[in-house]
């Protein structure tokens, strides 16, 4: 008895005909999951990354989900950047904007969303999220994705922001 090795040539119609066979199987997916230790995850050998994370980590609970923005001073740099389309540039455009809808609350011990990780590197900080979604074929289905928001530290204050909104 021989094996036959299986060639790419080989597989792809097997692979075409299982997906036409079981569509279910285009949505495999394993969800996202948060992470609940958040000091582990602002934990860095490196004191400027530590201190990097903590940053940012502290503006999103007290300013951005607290409702702070009394606060944002204390964060973001005047001439603050923001990649994000819906919201201009600035420190006042963003606490303008946001004032809309934000609304001061007692500020949470630790960050609120699903938190899946904060990354530090150099002078960037990235925060990444859960998010969950409904099947646009199945309404009855939910999903889970992630979302990023990353951060540009300059002397002390977050500078930067991308993430990767659309217009809306």
């Amino acid at each position: 008895m021989s094996i036959k090795r299986l060639s790419i040539s080989t597989l792809a119609p097997l692979t075409a005909l299982a997906l036409l066979l079981f569509p279910e199987l285009t949505y495999a997916q394993e969800p996202v999951s948060a992470n609940s230790n958040h000091t582990a995850l602002l934990a860095s050998n490196d004191p400027q990354l530590a201190a990097n994370k903590k940053l940012v980590y502290d503006f999103w609970r007290e300013v951005f989900e607290g409702g702070h923005l009394d606060l944002a001073p204390n964060y973001l740099t005047e001439n603050y950047i923001q990649h994000n389309p819906n919201v201009a540039t600035g420190r006042k455009a963003f606490v303008e904007f946001f004032a809309k809808f934000k609304k001061p609350k007692p500020i949470a011990a630790q960050i609120e969303g699903p938190l899946v990780s904060i990354i530090a590197e150099r002078d960037l900080v990235i925060l990444t999220f859960v998010k969950e979604h409904t099947d646009p074929k199945d309404p009855t289905i939910k999903y889970t994705t992630s979302w990023f928001d990353q951060f540009r530290i300059e002397n002390g204050k977050i500078a930067e922001h991308w993430d990767p909104a659309t217009r809306q």
